[in-house]
């Protein structure tokens, strides 16, 4: 597997926050998912400054009206992974898509070793001959990066500069333990990493 494509393990959610309107868990879904695509792994800054990315609901609200504002059932994902879920239901990514139960290649292949992870990179096409050659063009930048300019590898894995700080969102938090986990808590404190494989 690759620096770039390294799915994460599998672990609890480290943030509980809580309100009516699901659009206000953008700030906490950006931290928990670390600023990438829960799906496809693009990052935040691979790609445009804004709109590329989506609070997707993973059981569809048309589907689950009663989890339309459960933290619990958001995922980050772009905006291309979440058209193309659309309102079909999948597997958990977070339980689905994590280290152990993915396999990417350094041709820029991935396939699923779990029924779940099979299931989800078909529906998505996360194995389709342009989501390979999108990968790999990006396997190749960071390993490149990686040998001759450690500089830039650091800037293709680094964490956006517009951190958000969780410490100033007023609701109610199930889990307010996480707000000293984050990563801008982590930044502010001098340990944030340069850059972020998982």
């Amino acid at each position: 597997m690759t620096d770039a494509f390294a799915y994460s393990e599998r672990k609890d959610r480290r943030h509980g926050p809580v309100y009516s309107s699901y659009p206000s868990y953008r700030p906490w879904l950006r931290d928990e998912f670390s600023f990438r695509c829960v799906y496809c792994l693009i990052r935040e800054e691979w790609g445009r400054l804004t709109g590329e990315f989506d609070l997707d609901h993973f059981e569809p609200q048309s589907n689950r009206p009663d989890l339309a504002t459960a933290y619990e059932n958001l995922v980050y994902a772009c905006h291309s992974c979440n058209l193309r879920k659309s309102d079909t239901d999948v597997f958990d990514p977070e339980s689905s898509l994590v280290k152990g139960c993915v396999k990417v290649y350094p041709t820029g292949r991935i396939s699923g070793l779990t029924p779940g992870s099979r299931a989800i990179i078909a529906k998505l096409g996360l194995d389709s001959p342009k989501f390979r050659k999108w990968r790999l063009i990006w396997i190749r930048n960071v390993e490149l990066a990686k040998e001759y300019d450690q500089a830039q590898y650091e800037r293709l894995l680094s964490f956006p500069s517009d951190l958000p700080d969780l410490s100033s969102r007023t609701c109610d938090n199930t889990k307010p333990e996480g707000v000293e986990a984050s990563y801008r808590a982590q930044s502010d404190r001098g340990e944030l990493p340069a850059c972020f494989i998982n």
